[in-house]
């Protein structure tokens, strides 16, 4: 184990993993494999989750610091199968906040919940001094009930079953690093910064037999479909062609050395599903205007280990993100 912190143990790719299962699963206890979601001991139909955000700078395109901190909770919730009943939200203030910022942060986290029909119904607050908080830090907790006969779980994955995404990676994490460092860069990227579970329950109305879902925020698509096949015990082949990246991320991304499938999102949501109800599913993406440009981006395989089969007609190995590519975007 590392003998100090490091950024990349933020990151969500292969020293968080560590970081997790040799510190907080040692002493805390850990489930087989990492999921959004914990289900609460007597009572297995509620799904737990908490989340810390700490993103710079606070305000980005497409979303701030408040927004952000209730979709990265309700989507967790949304992909582990389950319609959120109530938030808990903790701010952690720095003296000499404005309280203009922090007023319009608490009102986009309002306006957030009420896209999500949820209430943020308990909170706490607390002051730190100058240059010890950045701002502000919000962790947000979520409960939620999990949809009626529905059993999300990597292991369920089998060969052959459909990998889908609900539309475009990486655009919130270059439009907050657009919006943190001046580059000199003029680009339309937008966070895609959203509440998912309309998505997810369009996809598990259309699609029943739903192996898992997953939101890629950190460490990208790429860790994210590395680590459920990884769960999953199997493996994955991904279709660059078929991933959708929009061409201002890709440019951004080429510019800077940044690889799309690593940068995070925070409007999307991963689904596997079984090939005869991939259709199915993938239109009913398309139906919601959030979804449309939903893809089928690969399939599970036998084995193990995550290819990308490029657009050149290679094969690239893809492995969970190390080091820290973009730290502080959520």
């Amino acid at each position: 184990m590392d003998e100090q912190i490091r950024l990349d143990h933020g990151e969500g790719g292969a020293a968080t993993a560590r970081l997790v299962r040799e510190v907080f699963w040692r002493h805390l206890g850990g489930p087989p494999f990492a999921e959004d979601a914990a289900a609460v001991e007597g009572a297995k139909e509620l799904l737990l989750t908490t989340d810390a955000f700490v993103v710079r700078p606070l305000f980005f395109p497409g979303g701030d610091l408040g927004r952000l901190s209730v979709c990265g909770t309700i989507n967790d919730l949304a992909v582990a199968g389950a319609v959120p009943l109530a938030l808990a939200a903790a701010f952690v203030l720095e003296e000499g906040l404005e309280v203009a910022v922090l007023e319009h942060l608490v009102a986009s986290m309002a306006a957030a919940a009420g896209e999500a029909g949820v209430r943020i119904a308990a909170g706490d607050t607390k002051v730190v001094g100058r240059g010890e908080a950045d701002g502000v830090f919000v962790t947000t907790t979520g409960i939620g009930r999990r949809i009626a006969g529905v059993r999300l779980a990597p292991d369920s994955c089998r060969p052959g079953d459909a990998i889908l995404v609900s539309g475009p990676v990486g655009d919130h994490g270059i439009a907050v690093l657009l919006a943190r460092e001046d580059l000199g860069l003029r680009s339309p990227v937008a966070s895609d910064c959203a509440p998912v579970g309309a998505l997810a329950r369009a996809v598990l109305a259309a699609a029943p037999g739903t192996r898992c879902m997953r939101d890629p925020t950190r460490g990208g698509l790429a860790t994210a479909i590395v680590e459920l096949a990884a769960a999953a015990g199997a493996g994955a082949v991904l279709h660059e062609e078929a991933v959708p990246v929009r061409d201002a991320v890709l440019a951004v991304g080429d510019l800077l050395g940044l690889d799309p499938l690593y940068v995070a999102c925070e409007g999307r949501l991963i689904a596997i599903v079984p090939p005869v109800e991939a259709a199915a599913a993938l239109a009913a993406l398309r139906r919601d205007p959030a979804g449309r440009e939903a893809a089928q981006i690969g399939e599970i395989v036998a084995g193990g280990g995550v290819i990308l089969a490029t657009a050149a007609g290679g094969h690239r190995p893809l492995h969970a993100l190390e080091g820290a590519q973009l730290p502080r975007i959520c």
